[in-house]
């Protein structure tokens, strides 16, 4: 029997008999993960997904067992450890494995496993039983663990990890923890996550008898309260109000409020202590990293003085220093979804880097002696680098040529891809909005608002920034900023971030990649790019940053950036070497006590350094030449030509051997960049050039060669003109296009007829293939 009769005649029976609801606890083949995203030439793949054959649920949203199948021909316990992985990723206790047998039975709690019979299989209060045993969840607390989410029925559903994390929160709660911290990578719904832990505790103590809870919902920005009012928590809107003009109307239940809206400097200005400190039953804190566990902070007053409330730190990004601690706060997270996570799960946006090397960045500059700037000013003596651009010092044809390679990837790629400038201060992102318009003048002409500055100062920057947001919305496409967009805003389709100004916080860089993070197909959002003009990117070296970087490359001045020559071959990787940060030089204040700046008008400056950066599959840095690299990695998978050789001869989709390579960190199509004419060579010339010091053959040498053998006479006139037309898409492209029959698809192949037509002059599929079988022998005899 197959998998599906075993499934259908022997295991489904068994679970229903044990008492489990066919059609509200048990769900066959659902998907729990989108599959990772990755980037393979020019085609942007997903992986495979992780789709579980059973799971079985207590509540719609508390699972409590997975339950792998598999056909007669395998043992029992064949299926346990693909569900244990499944059970690990949703917390889930109890696995399941069987054949149609029996069942083998792991207790994740006790590592125990055991056989059971088919009709031994325990029914869904057994193992609600166990589950609350161990979760410590009694008697007086589970109407609360039980309460059901808000779910519309054409509306979002939780993903899994946002069950999770309801799940933990709600819980934790409910046990009389009153400070909880939840960690969600950017992107990944928390707000949402927040909407249904709300909802879900209201449920809860509606069934306990208990009057709706009151809760404030803390945020530092606008956007970070109306895009959650507006939305996520829109089934709240009737008992829901934003507090403004510091009035708060003591008639509703969820409130709105910015941290600076309620409190201030003087005592006056600190509205919420006209309330009691009990009139909130829960307060939420949303980006929490930033200052509500500093101790001098105006969050830390307004958690204070309603200390008797229960209170939930939201953040992607828990900070840690000397004078902040969230965990100090608010205990260690009860639950953690990391950037890594996300991206491995195929929910955020895998990501490449372009690094551009600017020689006045990597050498310096130093002014001549009593040297002055454009405004007479004489600038100090000393080596400005980087650190001090556009702080203390401005190259002005630094910003121009910043502003021509961020326009010509744009010209490469897509002039309408969202893309956000992170600046040094507002003074530098209106010089970048203004260089950047020069450079795009064009655009400009269609529509004023193609380039605008989003910063505080000024008075458009709220419309203009909803706009930005709006993914229906097509401008503003570029904005400059300094810190209104680094946390919390929520643009989906942004495609570029462009880092120039120095980011000495691990909290602010993460937080920036998490601009991009959001996937958006609809919008063909599915990876995002990084261009670095300050090295920043480094900091993905650090063992603080838990997200994945893609292939980095550095431009050089006279080259092009062309998205194909980064994507191709690239997929995403881990971590990269470790860089520290040292502080900024001592600066030069003017009068106003703010930093003084020169102004250099007509020194030079130029992109240098073409060179690529690699990591390996563990992530870190590849310090020897990526030749060299490959070199042992191939030497070590095959110690001789003799075992490469018979491995590729015995495979029937030479496609394989190269994927297989890929999966340990040896991108062939990174080899092409470093050595000459690199781009002509078929991989199984780059292998045994590189690895075993035979001279290459080009396609084009390859074709030739076999176009001339007589070998395919045998075949009919039309046949031989496929043939030849196969031969010649592989000298232009590569491998793939012969192996692939979608290739009969495209030009010039498919003038000769549909598919099936085309396989028909060779006898059909199986003569077809045989056909593609006997060129690859030729071309690689």
């Amino acid at each position: 029997m197959s998998e599906t009769d075993i499934r259908t005649k022997y295991i489904t029976p068994a679970i229903l008999n044990a008492g489990w609801d066919l059609h509200k606890q048990i769900r066959e083949e659902k998907p729990i993960t989108d599959g990772r995203i990755t980037i393979a030439g020019k085609t942007i793949k997903r992986g495979k997904r992780k789709i579980p054959d059973y799971i079985l649920y207590y509540k719609p949203h508390i699972p409590l067992a997975i339950v792998e199948a598999k056909d007669n021909k395998h043992n029992l316990g064949n299926g346990i450890q693909q569900a244990e992985e499944y059970a690990g990723l949703l917390k889930i206790p109890f696995v399941f494995s069987s054949n149609g047998d029996a069942f083998i039975f792991l207790d994740t709690e006790t590592g125990k496993e055991r056989e059971i019979t088919l009709d031994q299989f325990p029914s869904p209060k057994e193992l609600w039983e166990k589950y609350k045993e161990y979760n410590k969840i009694t008697e007086d607390i589970e109407e609360i663990v039980e309460s059901e989410y808000h779910i519309e029925p054409e509306g979002k559903k939780p993903r899994y990890y946002q069950e999770i994390a309801t799940n933990k929160v709600v819980e934790a709660v409910a046990k009389g923890k009153d400070r909880v911290l939840l960690v969600m990578a950017t992107g990944t719904g928390k707000t949402y996550t927040a909407f249904q832990i709300l909802w879900r505790l209201r449920e809860g103590w509606k069934k306990k008898g208990k009057k709706n809870p009151r809760i404030l919902y803390l945020a530092d920005r606008n956007v970070l309260v109306d895009d959650p009012k507006r939305k996520d928590f829109k089934p709240l809107s009737k008992v829901a109000v934003k507090v403004s003009k510091r009035k708060i109307d003591p008639s509703y239940e969820l409130y709105f409020a910015l941290y600076q809206g309620v409190s201030g400097n003087e005592e006056q200005m600190k509205i919420y202590k006209n309330l009691s400190k009990d009139f909130f039953d829960i307060v939420v804190v949303d980006e929490c990293h930033r200052g509500s566990a500093r101790e001098d902070s105006a969050w830390k007053e307004i958690l204070e003085y309603f200390s008797s409330s229960i209170q939930i730190g939201l953040t992607a990004t828990p900070k840690e220093t000397k004078n902040i601690s969230n965990i100090e706060y608010f205990g260690d997270p009860v639950y953690t979804y990391s950037l890594k996570q996300g991206i491995e799960d195929g929910f955020l946006a895998p990501y490449r880097v372009i690094k551009v090397a600017l020689d006045k960045d990597v050498h310096g500059y130093r002014p001549k002696k009593g040297e002055k700037d454009k405004y007479g000013n004489e600038i100090p003596d000393g080596v400005y680098t980087n650190r001090e651009y556009d702080r203390t010092l401005v190259l002005e044809k630094r910003s121009e040529i910043v502003a021509k390679k961020i326009t010509e990837f744009l010209k490469n790629t897509n002039r309408m891809d969202k893309t956000i400038v992170f600046c040094v201060d507002i003074e530098h992102a209106d010089r970048m909005r203004r260089a950047l318009k020069n450079e795009n003048s064009d655009m400009y002409k269609k529509n004023n608002k193609y380039i605008r500055k989003i910063t505080g100062d000024e008075k458009s920057a709220q419309s203009d920034l909803y706009s930005f947001m709006d993914p229906s919305s097509n401008y503003p496409v570029i904005v400059t900023t300094s810190k209104l967009l680094t946390t919390g805003v929520d643009v989906q389709t942004c495609k570029l971030i462009v880092l120039d100004s120095q980011i000495n916080s691990m909290t602010e860089f993460k937080q920036i990649i998490g601009r991009g993070t959001r996937i958006e197909e609809s919008y063909e959002k599915h990876f995002f790019t990084i261009m670095d003009f300050r090295n920043v990117s480094n900091k993905f070296a650090d063992p603080d940053f838990d997200g994945d970087p893609v292939q980095v490359k550095t431009f050089s001045v006279d080259e092009e950036i062309k998205p194909e020559e980064i994507v191709e071959g690239s997929e995403t990787l881990e971590e990269g070497e470790r860089i520290i940060y040292h502080q900024p030089d001592a600066t030069i204040k003017n009068e106003e006590n703010k930093i003084k700046k020169f102004y250099v008008k007509e020194t030079e400056v130029n992109v240098i350094n073409d060179s690529y950066q690699y990591l390996d599959p563990s992530g870190r840095l590849i310090t020897e030449s990526i030749i060299d690299y490959t070199k042992k990695g191939i030497n070590k998978k095959f110690r001789t030509m003799d075992e490469f050789l018979q491995k590729w001869n015995i495979l029937d989709q030479k496609r394989a051997l190269f994927d297989e390579l890929e999966k340990e960190g040896l991108y062939l199509d990174n080899l092409r960049e470093e050595i000459p004419n690199g781009k002509d060579y078929d991989p199984f010339d780059l292998i045994l050039h590189i690895a075993y010091g035979k001279k290459p053959l080009t396609r084009s040498e390859r074709a030739k060669k076999v176009k001339k053998d007589s070998y395919f006479d045998k075949y009919g006139k039309e046949a031989r003109e496929v043939i030849e037309s196969l031969l010649q898409k592989y000298e232009d492209e590569d491998l793939d296009n012969l192996e692939d029959p979608e290739v009969l698809r495209v030009d010039p192949l498919r003038n000769f007829g549909r598919p099936l037509e085309i396989m028909k002059l060779f006898g059909g599929k199986s003569g077809y293939q045989t056909m593609v079988k006997e060129i690859e022998e030729r071309l690689y005899k």
